[in-house]
C-alpha cells in the first residue's frame, strides 16, 4: 500500500488529526542505514513523527528537527522534517539489537533509553529557532512526544507510531498518527477518543491488514463530523550536496585544512543521513584553502 498523510479534524474542529502510513518511506531509510529490527522500529517511528509534525508547520521553509538520546545502545537518534512531509534521519548505531520486551514486542525503550531529552526544533526563519525540551519519559517515542506536547506546549495530545519488521527485517507496515485537543473542547471528548484508540488494534496492525489512512480515520471518528483537509505523501529525501560538505569543511579553518592536505590523501566524507560519499583530493582541498 502507498504511504500518504492526511490532515483533518473531528467534532467541529475540536480535535485536530494527522494520520500517515509511513511503510515505503521507513522501508527506504532502514536500508539505507542497514538497520537491525529494534534500530528500525527506532529510527522508524521516529521519521513517522517528524513526517507527521513537519506536515503541521505552517511555512513551506519551516524547518522541524527531532532529537532523542536517553544514553541507551541506540546512541540516540536525529530527524529533520519539511512542511512538505519529507524526512531525513539516522540512528547513532544501527546494529543495535536487544532481546524482545516484556510484551515480546521490539525493545524500542531499552534502545532509546530513559536518560536523556526528547528536543523539539522548531526553525521557522527568525531569528532564533524554538527550541523545546522534555524529559523521556518512557523511551517508546510516541509517549515521550505525547508527554512533550503535554508539559512543554500545553496542548493535550495523543501520539501513536509503530513499525513491524518482517522476518526478512524489510518493514512490513510503518505509521502513525497525532490527535490534539483544541483549546475550548468539550470535557470528555478526549475521554471518548482514548476509548477507542484503546479498543481497536494498533495502527500498525491496521496498516498491514490493508486499511488505508481513511479507513483508519472513520474507525475513530466516523459519527464525529469528521473533515479530510491536505493529502501528502511522506518521503525520505536527503538534500545533501557537494556545496554543503564544502562549506562544512571551510568551518574547520584554514590551519586544520592545511594539516589535513599535508597527509597527500584524498578526503572521504560520508553523509550520515543518505550515505553518499564526497570526495575531496588534495587538489580540492588546496584549491578550499587558496579561496580561504
Amino acid at each position: 500500500m502507498s504511504d500518504k498523510l492526511i490532515r483533518a479534524t473531528a467534532h467541529s474542529g475540536d480535535v485536530r488529526i494527522t494520520v500517515a502510513i509511513t511503510t515505503e518511506m521507513v522501508n527506504e531509510a532502514t536500508k539505507i542505514h542497514g538497520c537491525t529490527p529494534t534500530a528500525a522500529a527506532a529510527l522508524g517511528r521516529m521519521l513517522t513523527a517528524g513526517s507527521i509534525m513537519g506536515s503541521m508547520m505552517k511555512s513551506e521553509k519551516d524547518k522541524l528537527t527531532l532529537k532523542i538520546d536517553g544514553g541507551g545502545e541506540a546512541k540516540g537518534v536525529v530527524v529533520t522534517a519539511s512542511s512538505d512531509a519529507s524526512v531525513k534521519g539516522f540512528i547513532g548505531n544501527p546494529r543495535v539489537e536487544l532481546p524482545t520486551n516484556e510484551k515480546g514486542k521490539l525493545d524500542v525503550g531499552g534502545a532509546i533509553g530513559k536518560d536523556g531529552s526528547l528536543i523539539v526544533i522548531r526553525d521557522m526563519g527568525l531569528k532564533e529557532p524554538y527550541v523545546g525540551h522534555s524529559p523521556i519519559y518512557t523511551g517508546e517515542i510516541g509517549d515521550d512526544l505525547a508527554y512533550y506536547y503535554t508539559v512543554s506546549e500545553q496542548i493535550p495530545t495523543a501520539v501513536g507510531v509503530g513499525v513491524l519488521v518482517d522476518v526478512d527485517h524489510s518493514i512490513k507496515a510503518s505509521g502513525g498518527l497525532i490527535i490534539q485537543m483544541m483549546p475550548g473542547a468539550p470535557e470528555g471528548l478526549a475521554d471518548i477518543i482514548t476509548f477507542r484508540l484503546e479498543e481497536n488494534p494498533p495502527i500498525t496492525k491496521l496498516i498491514s491488514e490493508g486499511k488505508t489512512v481513511e479507513d483508519i480515520l472513520n474507525l475513530y471518528f466516523d459519527d464525529m463530523d469528521l473533515k479530510l483537509y491536505d493529502t501528502v505523501v511522506p518521503q525520505y529525501l536527503c538534500d545533501c550536496k557537494r556545496e554543503k560538505v564544502e562549506k562544512a569543511l571551510i568551518s574547520l579553518g584554514k590551519q586544520e585544512l592545511e594539516s589535513i592536505h599535508k597527509d597527500g590523501k584524498t578526503e572521504s566524507i560520508q553523509c550520515q543521513f543518505c550515505g553518499r560519499k564526497y570526495d575531496f583530493t588534495p587538489e580540492d582541498l588546496l584549491e578550499i584553502i587558496n579561496n580561504l
